[in-house]
């Protein structure tokens, strides 16, 4: 494997990015969810195929981080998310058991790293030797070894080997480096080799990678450095292809709650009504849409809001 370990009797600290369990997605659930785990069976069909690397690119506030939490609780093998699921939409699926639970789970969001370093006055240049070792501690902490590597790839397949299980990456914000070292390219050029050799490593991606699930803001350029994650198919809030219906609210959810609680749709339609794909018709911005139902207002929101008023 390139790599050996030794037995580890210390103790480890609480892992945070391998297998992160299900609990939050369970506090999306105790709020005012609204079913849009039909994006998992979208996921599901490409675990085991050469399009196994989805990136969905969406304007901020839109869910990127809910639908990242909903599918650490679907992947993720050290808990069982049966109950959790079961009066959802995935549950009628044919790959709902096939998948569930069944991965281990890589959750990375990135943001949480910038701010971390910015958090110990640290520089941003040191942020792709942050993730790798954040990310071999857990596997130490997984496998209870400590791996005689400081290399992510040997690490990887070390955990992939020891317990059988190929890796699901859920990766958040994963632009988040590009648009906050924008003129630091050698940042950016460490940051998106560590994807390469992660999702573009012919002796490591397939051995590795059940599949991956990476959103930002940023389109993927598919020239120049961000070359290093060309082979995912993206889908932009332009062109969201079958991934359109859970880019934000459907009309026909947003009226649904607009009668649940109340409200006049029709002013929830003037307000955020902000995208029409042919696939979904209208779209409407998530958090404005809940924010708007909590506050009993539309007004208020003008600033909070990023759709088209």
């Amino acid at each position: 494997m390139g790599s050996t370990f030794v037995k580890e009797e210390s103790s480890y600290a609480a892992r945070k990015y391998l297998n992160p369990g299900n609990e939050g997605f369970v506090a999306i659930l105790n709020g005012n969810y609204i079913d849009k785990t039909g994006l998992i069976d979208l996921v599901n069909s490409t675990v085991g195929t050469a399009q196994n690397l989805t990136c969905i690119s969406r304007p901020r506030r839109f869910g990127k981080s809910f639908a990242a939490k909903m599918l650490c609780a679907y992947y993720d093998c050290t808990c069982d998310s049966r109950d959790l699921f079961k009066n959802y939409e995935i549950s009628k699926s044919k790959s709902f058991r096939k998948h569930l639970n069944k991965y281990n789970v890589i959750y990375l969001d990135i943001t949480g790293f910038i701010s971390k370093l910015k958090g110990e006055n640290a520089n941003l240049s040191e942020i792709a030797t942050d993730i790798m070792s954040a990310i071999i501690r857990d596997i130490n902490s997984e496998l209870k070894v400590k791996l005689r590597t400081e290399n992510l790839s040997d690490a990887l397949l070390q955990l992939v080997y020891s317990t059988g299980r190929k890796i699901v990456f859920i990766i958040d914000e994963w632009d988040a480096v590009l648009r906050e070292a924008k003129d630091d390219l050698d940042t950016q050029k460490a940051f998106l080799n560590l994807l390469r050799g992660i999702f573009k490593n012919g002796n490591v991606t397939p051995k590795v990678v059940a599949a991956a699930y990476m959103t930002g803001i940023l389109p993927i350029k598919k020239d120049g450095m961000e070359s290093a994650i060309s082979d995912f198919l993206e889908y932009t809030v332009l062109n969201p292809g079958d991934f359109a219906k859970y880019t934000g609210f459907t009309e026909d959810e947003v009226e649904k709650m607009c009668k649940e609680n109340g409200q006049d749709f029709s002013l929830m339609k003037e307000w955020y009504d902000g995208y029409s794909f042919s696939q979904a018709d209208s779209i409407y911005n998530p958090y404005s849409v809940m924010m708007a139902l909590r506050m009993k207002s539309f007004e208020s929101l003008l600033k909070a809001t990023t759709n088209r008023h």
